[in-house]
């Protein structure tokens, strides 16, 4: 196959069906252009694979659609219509719930969508929180006070935070407590009012600890709940309150469930080339093809 440029036109010559599907790639970053975007190396795979699955209608406004207002010097936008559905429900709902892999953008499209809401002031706080659930390490081992044993599993919300606002302004939110991190036995007793409340790493909740959670908030507060399924740190046979939310949650008011999937990683293209390898063992194990498959744990499920 070739790719010629002709100047006013871009023409690919070869044998179908790739042309095809090679030209409506080449069409969606025409269109993501137009609207304003600079496609990326991830944007021109993800628009291959649309096209080969015939999911090519519109990609172009979805890869180009507005940019989430952080500083000046950043801009956050959705790279896959699974993301930019979520970014869409959480603009939209009182809830969102969002499943999916690792590299899909759970957090940190949450914590953009949070940041923007308190940067115009459609919210008064922000308030961040996961649990402290050891994955193969006990707690008590780690040095130090409470604080420093528990910071070491909100670094992650650090992190994210700490790439949208510039840090000397987010230390002086959090001493102000206008952002608040938190682990999320803090939340315990708490009514969250004109705030924007991000859950992360929800399936090593409990179903105690979520109903908990759900019932903290407040007038004009908004809730992202985030987790991935596949990957639950709980004791064998706790049952996972994400897991517990979404089957009671389904078609409640104002929540939206979300599933992410393979096809929104946006990490890497080897991360995405991970997680398939997981599902397919997963997959393979459940149908008996993998003998020697060690079980999943009770309670996960595929996303």
């Amino acid at each position: 196959m070739r790719i010629v440029d002709r100047g006013a036109k871009v023409v690919v010559i070869g044998e179908e069906p790739e042309t095809t599907i090679v030209g409506q790639a080449i069409s969606t970053m025409l269109e993501a252009v137009r609207n304003g975007h600079s496609p990326t190396a991830h944007d021109w795979h993800y628009a291959l694979d649309e096209a080969r699955a015939r999911r090519a209608d519109d990609l172009g406004s979805v890869i180009g659609a507005p940019a989430a207002a952080l500083r000046k010097d950043m801009q956050t936008k959705p790279r896959t219509r699974g993301q930019a559905e979520y970014l869409e429900a959480i603009r939209t709902h009182g809830l969102t719930i969002s499943i999916g892999p690792a590299g899909t953008g759970k957090t940190y499209l949450a914590m953009a969508a949070a940041v923007s809401a308190l940067l115009n002031k459609s919210v008064e706080r922000l308030i961040l929180t996961r649990p402290a659930v050891e994955a193969g390490e006990n707690l008590g081992f780690l040095p130090g006070d409470l604080k420093e044993k528990v910071n070491p599993y909100l670094r992650p919300l650090y992190d994210a935070l700490y790439a949208m606002v510039d840090r000397d302004r987010a230390r002086r939110m959090l001493e102000r407590e206008v952002i608040e991190v938190a682990p999320l036995a803090f939340m315990r007793g708490r009514t969250l009012s004109n705030a924007f409340v991000i859950l992360d790493e929800a399936q090593n909740t409990t179903c105690a600890q979520m109903k908990m959670f759900l019932t903290r908030l407040g007038e004009n507060s908004k809730a992202v709940v985030t987790g991935d399924t596949t990957q639950i740190d709980l004791p064998p046979r706790t049952k996972s309150g994400l897991l517990d939310a979404v089957a009671r949650l389904q078609g409640v008011e104002d929540v939206a469930i979300i599933r992410l999937q393979r096809a929104d990683v946006v990490r890497a293209r080897l991360v995405q080339n991970i997680v398939a390898a997981y599902e397919e063992y997963d997959k393979a194990h459940e149908t008996g093809d993998a003998p020697n498959a060690t079980a999943s744990q009770d309670g996960a499920e595929s996303t």
